[in-house]
């Protein structure tokens, strides 16, 4: 487990070294400890030779590109990602999202609003593993699917582990934790954010339709995950606890 008197561990990924080497000193004037990489082969190296707590990855990069890497990172791990995109544009957003990434940060930006979201994932990641800390630990369990919350993934019906991303995590969690209530989208940005909650709604859209392709659902007709016509969408199912000894 980690010590908590060891500042968390930012790996920055981008091309820029200007951009690079700013945010590394102005991350560990403000207590993290900082790893850089200005491509995909260094990410790689850094992220076996150092225990990141997260990672700021660049869209664009030399070779492969940041939505590749944030892609290839989330096949095998839910470390949480933060996606710099240049243009800011909602096709970058949506994308990143897509790929996995945790949030996202247009280009230009003050380094203090970086900090800002770093603080919010950290906190949100933190507290899921707090949530349980003392507890028995819980599995929950819904129309023969099972969420492991100390593995943070899904376990199928057939006993594949599915892996999420932190943020289709959080998400999910939500749903089982208000089965058969209707969320609205600002609920759910509200649960998912807290007061860093963005006003593009359209990333709720995304994350529920990424949740319902790894629950095999079919996107005409859901049957575990529900839209409910101008009002939001809902848990259709009941959803029991497991504790394990």
């Amino acid at each position: 487990m980690k010590n908590m008197d060891t500042p968390n561990k930012i790996l920055i990924v981008d091309d820029d070294r200007d951009i690079r080497n700013l945010l590394a000193d102005y991350l560990d004037n403000n207590g993290y400890s900082t790893v850089t990489a200005a491509e995909g082969n260094a990410m790689t190296a850094a992220l076996q030779n150092h225990q990141i707590d997260l990672v700021v990855l660049d869209l664009n990069l030399p070779g492969d590109d940041g939505l590749t890497l944030c892609r290839n990172l989330r096949s095998k791990s839910t470390l949480p990602v933060i996606m710099l995109t240049a243009r800011g544009e909602p096709l970058d957003r949506i994308l990143g999202l897509e790929m996995g990434a945790d949030d996202y940060l247009p280009k230009p930006f003050e380094p203090r609003e970086l900090l800002a979201r770093i603080r919010s994932v950290l906190r949100r990641t933190q507290s899921n593993v707090n949530q349980h800390t003392g507890e028995a630990l819980q599995k929950l369990k819904f129309a023969g699917w099972t969420l492991d919350l100390t593995a943070r993934h899904l376990i199928s019906p057939d006993g594949m582990v599915v892996s999420l991303s932190g943020a289709e995590f959080r998400m999910l969690n939500i749903f089982l934790e208000h089965p058969n209530r209707v969320l609205n989208r600002d609920q759910l940005l509200n649960m998912t954010h807290g007061r860093d909650a963005d006003p593009f709604d359209r990333s709720i859209d995304i994350q529920i339709s990424r949740l319902r392709q790894k629950l095999r659902e079919d996107a005409r007709s859901p049957q575990i995950i529900k839209t409910v016509r101008n009002g939001g969408y809902v848990l259709a199912v009941t959803v029991a606890v497991e504790q394990d000894a």
